[in-house]
Formats: structure tokens, C-alpha cells, sequence
């Protein structure tokens, strides 16, 4: 029996698994081995397999085996073995370890690198991801990396004739499971004279 997998934010007694012999005669259903943990509950009259506690993903894929047992002839049983995986769930937003920025670029640049901007993410595996974006880019003044997070602008500025201050809002956005999740940094880009 492989089951589908379990949220990690399974609650106490979520159904996991039906495991069903066919004999003629009744049969009791238990646990034998391989759930040294206490994971799992099953009942011994229909073999309905449920959760007996939290679910702590480090501890996952179990394997474990339940045995069909004539119910009055113990030694006369059968055993399977159940596989069951959970899911880490995606728990924690990328966070910039500042949300505001502040970068100085002379006038008359050629298109250049601003700044690289770094997220972390507590999740793991692909919870923790990132990939990074603009969410307001002034037309196309600005670009970033999308791996690297390096902000990029994209052609020179003339101080004289255009905005002296840009206010460029980045994303940084996990690949997470069930739902993405993005943080936030705001780079003020200040054009010098």
C-alpha cells in the first residue's frame, strides 16, 4: 500500500489508509513493526489506518507492516507493507535582511550593476527556491537576475532631465508547496550629479 502523502500539518487522527484482507472468516488488524515512532493507530476490526500524532517530516518515508490475523486462529495471518510519505509543507516567506535600500548610481552610466539583493528562507528543498523579480520596473529602466538577484540598470540616466530618485520594489519568490510565498525590498536608486 503506498497512500497518498500526508501534510506535516496533519491533524491528530487523520484517516491515512484502508487495508482490507480477503478471508473467509473474520480477521484482526495490527501494526507489527516498522512504525517504532508511534505514528500511526489501526483498527483491529475494519484495518482503517489513522495518524496518532504530529507528524515530524524529518522522520519520513515510513515503512511499516500490518498484519491480517484470523481472529480465532492467531496462527493463521498475512502481512503487507505500507509506505507513507509526508509533505513539508511550505512554512516560512523569503525575508530580505533589510526592506529598504538605498543605492547611489552616477548620471551618464552605462547600463550597470546597482546592487545584489539576497533572501533567505527557512523552508527546505524547493520550499526554499527563490527566484527574484521586479514587481514596478519604471518602464525598462531596471532588470534583475532572476537567480542571481543582481539589480541591474538597463541605460544611462541624465540627472538634468529625468526623475533624480527611483523607487524599484523586488520580490524574492520561493517555489513552495502548496503555495508560493514572496518577501519584499524596496531599492531607492538615487542618480548623482
Amino acid at each position: 500500500y503506498h497512500p497518498a502523502p500526508l501534510s506535516e500539518k496533519s491533524p491528530t487522527d487523520t484517516f491515512v489508509v484502508e487495508i482490507s484482507a480477503l478471508y473467509k472468516l473474520p480477521v484482526n488488524y495490527s501494526i507489527a513493526s516498522g512504525d517504532e515512532k508511534g505514528y500511526f493507530i489501526i483498527r483491529p476490526s475494519n484495518g482503517i489506518v489513522r495518524t496518532s500524532k504530529n507528524l515530524k517530516v524529518e522522520d519520513f518515508p515510513v515503512n511499516f507492516k500490518v498484519r491480517a490475523t484470523d481472529s480465532s486462529n492467531a496462527a493463521i495471518f498475512n502481512e503487507v507493507e505500507v509506505r507513507v510519505e509526508v509533505i513539508d509543507e511550505n512554512n516560512f516567506p523569503p525575508v530580505f535582511p533589510s526592506s529598504l535600500l538605498e543605492e547611489r548610481l552616477p548620471e551618464n552610466s552605462p547600463a550597470t550593476e546597482i546592487v545584489q539583493l539576497k533572501a533567505q528562507d527557512n523552508d527546505t528543498g524547493r520550499n526554499a527556491f527563490l527566484t527574484y523579480g521586479i514587481l514596478n520596473g519604471h518602464g525598462l529602466k531596471f532588470r534583475i537576475n532572476e537567480t542571481t538577484g543582481i539589480l541591474y540598470s538597463t541605460a544611462p540616466f541624465d540627472y538634468e532631465e529625468e526623475p533624480t530618485e527611483y523607487q524599484v520594489v523586488v520580490y524574492a519568490e520561493d517555489d513552495g508547496i502548496p503555495e508560493k510565498k514572496r518577501g519584499y525590498c524596496t531599492v531607492v536608486i538615487k542618480i548623482t550629479d
